[in-house]
């Protein structure tokens, strides 16, 4: 025995529905339209087509080579940043506030030093966390929202062909 789900339906807009939606609304057939509706995706990113956009490769880095800047100062500490912090402290105390200058000039140090591992959010956010928000951060951070039809003009088409097809059977 094979089991159909409302889940293989895959309805995302009311256009998959065809002429269905009018037509139990003119004949006042409140449980079909109920259901049509409720069987509607309701999350508005499956329903907003949105292209993606080809990014160009000139890159902040090729600029800085090609016009000869030296890197930026980093915002954000990784784990680099530790043993530079510390190489300009021992520089102050070997050789005074000009030496620490000189030294955060040639190889400057983080602006703000951020606890790792936790998805860009505070310390104290993170570990108040649930076990189930970690994780679902974890899989968030790797997963590339695929959801939204990036075809959604061939949709529309059959759809519309199919309800054609359909009022002139």
């Amino acid at each position: 025995m094979q089991v159909h789900t409302l889940d293989k339906a895959r309805l995302i807009n009311e256009v998959q529905l065809g002429d269905n939606l009018s037509h139990a609304v003119e004949a006042g057939r409140r449980a079909d339209f109920a259901l049509m509706m409720s069987m509607l995706s309701n999350d508005l990113r499956e329903q907003t087509p949105v292209e993606k956009i080809a990014e160009s490769n000139t890159t902040e880095e090729l600029l800085r080579r090609k016009f000869g800047v030296a890197d930026a100062q980093t915002l954000r500490s990784d784990e680099e940043s530790y043993h530079r912090a510390a190489a300009q402290a021992d520089s102050f105390h070997n050789g005074g506030i000009a030496s620490a200058k000189l030294h955060h000039g040639l190889r400057p140090d983080a602006v703000a030093h951020m606890p790792q591992g936790t998805y860009d959010l505070p310390e104290e956010v993170y570990h108040n966390l649930s076990g189930h928000e970690r994780r679902s951060l974890e899989n968030n951070a790797t997963k590339i929202m695929d959801a939204i039809p990036q075809d959604l003009y061939n949709e529309l088409v059959v759809s519309k062909r199919n309800a054609e097809m359909n009022l002139y059977a």
